[in-house]
């Protein structure tokens, strides 16, 4: 007798347990080995190469939402959180970056860290090159010299799909040729990327806080406080008068610390020039350790970053949402190494990124693979970049 198989049935195995088995190895962090020991205790005849599988094949969707998620964010965030973290993949090491906030979480690998890598990265999925006025403003900051600009505004493409069409239009207008620093064809590519992250849409207004790490440092840039302070606290000191210069500035800090963040709760302009003159006074101060002078120097240097809460409060003061997500990414480095495929680092990084998006969102990892895998009996859930844009536009 032959009859069909059930709704939801794939292969030998039904939603449920591929269910068990996502829910399992992304957010239960188990390994692949031990999660086979596991469903054969259970009474299920598996093999380890079933549940790779189950874990990487035939994801489509689940890759489409993670990507779709980060768009959502980029489009509508008031501000983003970015940090990033080692990765291995294909016996290589590498890096993950995360991008979030308060209503989503994304991942990336990829082998650089660097700006232009970020770009790429924050273009959520599209490959196009785009001319546009904030790609020229860009390359203007970063001072691009005027004839390369010029030869760009003065060609009637704006838009190019691919890197390949992109290296063309600079080898037909000579930039690539040029030897001058900065590097043309590094700023230009650059700018056209940050065109192409406007021209769709993403990052409107949107402050982009970060560690004080290069890579980040793009658009409305804001500094953490705590990656600034730690640099006080990891200073050598030799004598007593360095101990106690170095616990000064740091009591100072600190408590300029709880002023900005009862700034955040009520913000007004007579207690914003309060601030900014108390900034001037600490950052200024001559201890007579050499070191730690020649560091608050520096810091002064960050001040329009450090300060941005101040004409942005709803901006937190730290990164420590990054840090909290990423370490997931750091677990499963430190559980089961890297990955050995495109696909294995595009489900790792996808599904990490929708746990935790269901989790800020609060939504059971579980229920929400259970909708999406049309498990009987559970509940529907909304696209997730859908929720995310309903929570931002709220107030």
């Amino acid at each position: 007798m032959t009859a069909p198989l059930p709704a939801g049935i794939d292969g030998h195995f039904g939603p449920e347990l591929r269910r068990f088995v996502l829910a399992q190895y992304h957010q239960g962090q188990m390994t692949v080995p031990r999660l086979v020991t596991t469903l054969r205790s259970l009474g299920i005849f598996i093999s380890k190469r079933q549940v790779v599988r189950l874990l990487t094949a035939d994801q489509d969707e689940f890759l489409t939402e993670a990507r779709e998620v980060l768009r959502a964010g980029l489009s509508s965030a008031d501000w983003i959180t970015v940090d990033d973290t080692g990765a291995r993949h294909k016996a290589t090491n590498g890096f993950c970056t995360q991008i979030g906030n308060e209503h989503f979480a994304w991942f990336g690998t990829t082998d650089s860290k660097s700006r232009l890598n970020f770009l790429e990265l924050l273009r959520a999925g599209h490959g196009d090159y785009v001319v546009n006025d904030e790609a020229v403003a860009y390359m203007r900051e970063r001072a691009l010299a005027g004839p390369a600009i010029a030869r760009l505004l003065e060609h009637p493409a704006r838009c190019f799909a691919n890197h390949s069409d992109w290296s063309a239009h600079l080898d037909r207008l000579g930039i690539s040729a040029l030897k001058v620093n900065p590097d043309p064809v590094l700023i230009t590519t650059e700018g056209a990327l940050w065109g192409s992250v406007k021209a769709h849409g993403f990052l409107p207004d949107t402050v982009i806080v970060s560690d004080d790490a290069g890579q980040f440092d793009v658009g409305q840039h804001a500094l953490c406080w705590v990656h600034a302070e730690r640099l006080i606290h990891k200073l050598d000191t030799f004598t007593d008068g360095h101990r106690l210069a170095q616990s000064r500035v740091r009591d100072l800090i600190w408590k300029y610390y709880r002023a900005l963040k009862a700034y955040r709760r009520r913000p007004t302009k007579r207690s914003k020039a309060v601030l900014v003159a108390r900034f001037e006074r600490i950052f200024t101060l001559k201890t007579g350790f050499v070191t730690l002078d020649r560091l608050l120097v520096r810091l002064h240097k960050n001040k329009s970053e450090l300060l941005m809460v101040l004409d942005r409060p709803e901006i937190p003061l730290h990164t420590n949402g990054s840090e909290n997500d990423v370490r997931c990414q750091v677990t499963r480095r430190k559980v089961s190494g890297g990955t050995r495929s495109d696909t294995g680092r595009d489900c790792r990084d996808g599904f990490l990124g929708l746990a935790k998006t269901c989790f800020k969102l609060g939504i059971g990892f579980w229920d929400y693979l259970g909708a999406r895998l049309d498990v009987p009996g559970s509940h529907a859930i909304p696209p997730l970049p859908q929720l995310i844009l309903a929570r931002a536009r709220s107030p």
